[in-house]
């Protein structure tokens, strides 16, 4: 299955044995074609024989071994029956062409006149035939269904000049058409090929710790036994070891050592991530200079290379408004053409005379009406523009939401986790009455150590970040809403919020002062005292991304007109937040449904709009948008699934680098069908003016159809793209 013409014959035999196309999806890299059958009447072997009807032939798939099983390969003649065949067909046209030369100059030496075509009409016949292998048996069929198709279309050109005597003519058709279908497969190839790529990203093995004398992978001698294991047969919860520069082969989560780690292939991320002790990593990425131990959290079926890989390979099954166009206009068109051929062939010649003119001029048109350029010129497009954007880290779920992108009028930001990250960070620390810094944030850390509070854990990472040794207070009090107190080296102290504060009475108005402005910019603020004075203020706030005013920014550059931030927080929080990040507009205090709300407002004031959250809270906004788009998905399950479209890391240049893509995308998309049209529309009048050939005709629309391809294909190539707030670049690999 290489090309949407068997994809439409399929459709016609299948739909009336299931019901509804619905039922049916193709996957045309994988040439594989899923079937929902509710009726059990509907069995394998009756799908099989429908396929046959459609002139192909169907094999259950079976994913455990990878479709044909391992170490299998393809038999020659499907792998390369359309090469020889085509290849026969040229020897044939080179041999007939060489035959007619040949006698017309020994005849004209001995001055016999013009040589009998036998010879070289019997090249040309056999060029004809090798070259129409594979198109006659689908064109016997297209004519007993009574649905005329490109295949039926050069078949009857090929025999009308034959018939006419025109053998070099139809011969030059029948191996033109089949370099044309050739080079059709060769595309779609290729794009499996960038495709594949992914899949040559994982490791086959992995070197698993096994478990010895009861103790989890460790010897007598207290070293790590390694053995080698397919992937597949790793279990969740094993002990993997990865040496540097190796692929790391499984997700998991990394248990011993630290490292950094080349993510890019999964995420798209230019710069190596840092990795230590409790940090997740993915299958598929590669190890830079650490050895590590890590623990499987997946099985291989179910990691995150492994979604992205089926996720490319099913999204081209869902297609784009423009590719349900040109089908459907194919659908029309095809019969129109072929009754405008028979019209030339029959009017004409009915009232000026010159049958045998009119009917040259009628195959003309049935060889240039040929809609094999038109038909190709998106699905090769959507599959390049999906797989670049796969290896760029943006995953996208069809050909429906990868023209989507071009449309965006608006796009509503999430806050939490999109514009931040998602985790209170302190961001101040004044210390108050003779007290240090230091001091300040030592015993706060000593006190909040034994909460779990969001705030509580901020100013522990920030002790521990700062080299601090955390000495844990005693008799430890929580009071709940306001604060905790606690006995830390001998003296009582208490932390706790503004209001807390208050009702402990040590505030002064400068204080006061003090940590209202923080509120203002958006803090949370906690006080640290004791029963003297207020020794310190610590201020907490969701930390904005590095990059989030240069992807705003580069958002409206790319023709976003309005970018809106919502957020459940409080009003000064969104305030900061928006003013920092320069988004046109914020909603502060929002609740599930109220997100839900403010997109719908948003696209009947605006049009067409994006909603980017982390695909989980978000998940009913976005779901309302035109497009729904999740934040660092690499792991996220319920993101990938929610979203229609996932980036992989938490790179927000990437929303501008996919509205870019996308318009690109469309601009090829229009060029191709703009070039196909054009070149059958200028064939038409050169028909009727009586100047175009059969050969000139078939080579325009074999031209037509390698235009196409090459154009469409130019999505796979090196795409530079500006990542916000940094000079460096990310590609999508050819």
């Amino acid at each position: 299955m290489d090309c949407a013409e068997e994809i439409a014959a399929l459709k016609r035999e299948l739909v009336p044995l299931v019901g509804s196309e619905e039922r049916l999806a193709f996957d045309l890299l994988n040439a594989r074609m899923t079937v929902v059958a509710s009726d059990p009447s509907v069995t394998p072997d009756r799908i099989r024989e429908a396929v046959r009807k459609a002139g192909l032939d169907a094999e259950p798939w079976d994913d455990a071994l990878n479709r044909r099983g391992p170490n299998v390969a393809a038999p020659f003649w499907e792998t390369h029956g359309r090469s020889v065949m085509c290849g026969a067909s040229l020897v044939c046209v080179c041999a007939g062409f060489a035959a007619h030369a040949a006698l017309h100059g020994l005849r004209a030496a001995l001055g016999l006149g013009e040589p009998a075509p036998f010879l070289a009409a019997a090249f040309y016949a056999l060029a004809a035939v090798t070259g129409g292998w594979y198109v006659l048996p689908k064109a016997v069929m297209a004519a007993r269904r009574l649905r005329p198709d490109m295949n039926l279309l050069m078949t009857l050109a090929v025999i009308g000049a034959a018939l006419i005597g025109e053998w070099f003519e139809a011969a030059m058709v029948a191996f033109l058409f089949a370099l044309a279908l050739l080079l059709e497969s060769w595309s779609v190839g290729r794009a499996r090929r960038a495709i594949s790529v992914l899949l040559d990203l994982w490791p086959k093995k992995a070197r698993v710790v096994c478990p010895h004398d009861g103790e989890q992978g460790r010897s007598y001698r207290s070293r790590p036994i390694v053995e080698e294991k397919l992937v597949e047969e790793v279990g969740v919860g094993a002990i993997v070891v990865v040496l540097p520069g190796d692929k790391i082969p499984l997700d998991g989560e990394v248990t011993k050592g630290s490292t950094s780690v080349n993510q890019s292939p999964i995420t798209g991320e230019s710069a190596p991530v840092p990795k230590k002790e409790g940090d997740e990593v993915f299958a598929g990425t590669i190890n830079n200079e650490g050895a590590f131990e890590f623990k499987v959290s997946k099985p291989a079926k179910d990691t995150t290379l492994a979604r992205i890989i089926r996720m490319v390979e099913e999204a081209q099954s869902r297609k784009s408004p423009t590719e349900q166009w040109v089908e459907k206009f194919a659908r029309c068109y095809t019969p129109a053409m072929m009754g405008l051929a028979l019209a030339i062939g029959v009017i004409p010649p009915l009232i000026l005379g010159g049958w045998s003119r009119w009917f040259y001029e009628a195959l003309v048109i049935l060889v240039i009406a040929c809609p094999c350029a038109l038909v190709i010129s998106t699905p090769v497009s959507i599959v390049a523009a999906l797989a670049a954007a796969a290896r760029a880290g943006v995953l996208i779920k069809g050909g429906i939401h990868l023209e989507a992108p071009a449309r965006l009028k608006v796009i509503a930001l999430d806050k939490t986790g999109t514009l931040t990250y998602g985790r209170p960070e302190v961001q101040q620390i004044a210390p108050l009455s003779g007290h240090t810094a230091a001091e300040v944030l030592a015993r706060a850390a000593g006190i909040e150590a034994l909460s779990e509070h969001p705030l509580a854990r901020a100013i522990v990472r920030r002790a521990e970040d700062e080299g601090i040794a955390i000495e844990r207070a005693q008799a430890y009090r929580s009071m709940k809403g306001k604060g905790a107190q606690a006995v830390w080296n001998g003296l009582e102290y208490w932390v706790g919020s503004h209001r807390f504060a208050h009702e402990m009475e040590s505030e002064t108005p400068e204080i006061h002062a003090r940590a209202e402005a923080l509120e203002d910019a958006g803090h949370s603020v906690v006080f640290l005292g004791n029963a003297r004075h207020i020794c310190g203020i610590i201020s907490i706030a969701d930390e904005v991304r590095p990059n989030a005013a240069a992807a705003v920014r580069d958002l409206h550059e790319a023709g976003i007109g309005r970018v809106v931030m919502l957020t459940g927080d409080n009003e000064a929080t969104a305030r900061a937040v928006a003013a920092a990040t320069g988004v046109d507009e914020c909603r502060a205090e929002l609740l599930p449904e109220d997100k839900l709300e403010a997109v719908r407002s948003l696209a009947r004031t605006y049009g067409d709009v994006a909603m980017v959250g982390d695909g989980v809270n978000d998940a009913p906004a976005m779901a309302a948008a035109t497009l729904g788009i999740a934040m660092a998905a690499a792991g996220s399950d319920a993101a990938i699934e929610t979203a229609d479209i996932a980036l992989m890391s938490d790179d927000l240049s990437k929303l501008s680098w996919l509205i870019r893509h996308s318009r690109r995308t469309l601009r090829t998309i229009q060029q191709n069908i703009s070039a196909a049209l054009s070149v059958k529309a200028l064939f038409v009048v050169l028909a009727l003016a009586g100047q175009a050939t059969l050969w000139m005709a078939i080579a325009a629309d074999m031209g037509a159809s390698l235009l196409v391809i090459f154009n469409g294909l130019r999505l796979l190539k090196e795409n530079k793209t500006r990542s916000a707030g940094s000079s460096g670049c990310l590609r999508s690999q050819d």
